[in-house]
Formats: C-alpha cells, structure tokens, sequence
C-alpha cells in the first residue's frame, strides 16, 4: 500500500518524533549560544569602563574618597 508522502518515511527520514526533538534541542541550543555570546561582553565592558572613569575623576580630586566608595559600591552592585 503507498503512503500520501511520495518519500516514503516522511520528512524526518524514518527517525519520528526523535528527529523532531532532536531537531528542537539543537535550535534551542543555538538560540542559548547566541543570546549567551552576545549579553555578556557588553554588560561587563560597561561596568569596567565606568570603574575606570570613577578612578580618573577621584584622581583628578573631582570627588571625594566617601563619593569615589558610595559609587564604586553602586557599580559593583
């Protein structure tokens, strides 16, 4: 008896419902990866960055040693 599908199997080739998860957990997987690789330089760049000018301006006598820790504290979160 012939199936409806002309390729025999299906679109998953004889591997069913496994092919389609294992299908999904690589997507998965890749969406992770990239949202992963993409979120976390910024976030840490950032912060570094803002340390650093904090330290400039407390050199440069701009703010006071009680400013340079209430904001250090408040980066460092």
């Amino acid at each position: 008896m012939m199936h409806w599908w002309p390729y025999g199997y299906g679109m998953m080739g004889g591997w069913g419902w496994l092919g389609m998860l294992i299908q999904l957990a690589i997507l998965v997987l890749l969406i992770y990866l990239l949202v992963r690789a993409f979120s976390r330089p910024a976030s840490s760049e950032g912060r570094d960055r803002a340390l650093e000018i904090l330290r400039e301006r407390y050199a440069r006598g701009e703010i006071d040693k009680e400013t340079f820790e209430r904001m250090k504290h408040d980066l460092n979160g």
